[in-house]
């Protein structure tokens, strides 16, 4: 038990967290938070599952209300996953098909064993995303009745020029680097990333923030790609400097592959997991609610478009999708009125039957 996830600060003091060191299903060690509010909670688990190459801290930024705190103030048990993507966890070349057979399944079994509750919901964000709706498709996640899914599921849509970086220009960043990492554009640790970061200083003039700048060239097209600085507050903005960190070339492998496809595509041979997604029906009995941001220069809000329309086809009328104006990608829950704009929109579709 603890009140810190690893070894980096936690941004909220008034809450409870109990952190649960889980063992992945090839061995791995995951941390699951569990947080606690001010009254003990009325009602069953939400889990909630981060992107790429940041932490579950990410859910918790230093706004004055966050989706965290709404979930609490509803009666939600909050549960926070670092999956091996986290940068609170020792560092690992990693694929979505590891998250998908062996991390979220592993978590969502502890949540169910420790809780007592045979059936949970769940929110999660981007490479959390792909990798969660991966493992419910392939029928692994039979206790998740409802997903709330933020950016894309199945199907991945990028800019342009996201495409020309992920057909292009990473082939030739692989034998350089194992590794992206916007945190070069504070420190920067070999001459490639000194060499990276000095491209991003002069191609992206919008702040002068180095890590927002690195950000937007390691996930996306844009200026910058991954939020509206109109939607942050200044201590959020300053605040993110720290919540990146680094993100294997094999993911970005991956995403290649599925941008290439169209929709997600396994990249090895694991029992039970298909070969493709998006394809024939998710082994699932879940409900899906699929949120974008219309302004998202990370993945196209055509992406969830596209899974939305196919999930539709198979079950009419049964599942959602909200296209959020005036957001983008992480801004829907780090902006400073993402309280009032987004967030009551999840508890809703959260709380639906």
């Amino acid at each position: 038990m603890s009140t810190q996830a690893g070894s980096r600060p936690t941004t909220r003091a008034d809450h409870r967290v109990e952190v649960h060191v889980i063992t992945a299903g090839d061995g791995l060690p995951l941390t699951l938070l569990n947080v606690r509010g001010r009254h003990a909670p009325t009602r069953e688990p939400v889990l909630l599952v981060h992107g790429a190459g940041v932490r579950a801290e990410i859910f918790r930024p230093p706004t004055p209300r966050t989706i965290v705190d709404a979930l609490l103030d509803a009666g939600w048990d909050v549960w926070l996953l670092n999956w091996r993507a986290s940068i609170d966890l020792v560092p690992v070349p990693w694929t979505l098909d590891d998250a998908a057979s062996y991390d979220h399944p592993t978590a969502v079994r502890h949540i169910a064993a420790v809780t007592g509750s045979p059936t949970m919901r769940a929110i999660i964000h981007c490479q959390g995303s792909t990798s969660f709706a991966m493992a419910a498709a392939a029928g692994l996640l039979p206790e998740v009745t409802t997903i709330v899914s933020n950016a894309v599921s199945f199907h991945p849509v990028v800019p342009a020029f996201s495409r020309v970086k992920l057909h292009a220009l990473r082939p030739l960043m692989g034998p350089l680097t194992p590794y992206l990492n916007p945190a070069w554009g504070d420190s920067p640790d070999s001459v490639f990333a000194r060499a990276a970061r000095a491209v991003v200083n002069l191609t992206h003039p919008e702040c002068r923030n180095p890590v927002c700048k690195m950000v937007s060239f390691t996930y996306g097209s844009g200026r910058p790609a991954l939020w509206s600085h109109a939607n942050l507050d200044d201590a959020t903005h300053e605040w993110l400097r720290g919540e990146f960190a680094q993100v294997p070339m094999s993911f970005f492998a991956q995403m290649d592959a599925c941008v290439r496809a169209g929709h997600l595509v396994a990249v090895s041979t694991r029992p039970g997991l298909p070969a493709h997604y998006g394809r024939t029906p998710p082994l699932t009995d879940a409900r899906w609610v699929l949120l974008a941001g219309r302004n998202n220069r990370c993945f196209l809000p055509e992406s969830q478009e596209r899974t939305f329309a196919w999930l539709d086809a198979q079950q009419p009328a049964r599942h959602a999708l909200h296209v959020i104006d005036g957001y983008g990608h992480l801004d829907v829950f780090l902006g400073a009125r993402a309280d009032r704009d987004v967030f009551p929109l999840m508890l809703e579709e959260l709380a639906r039957d």
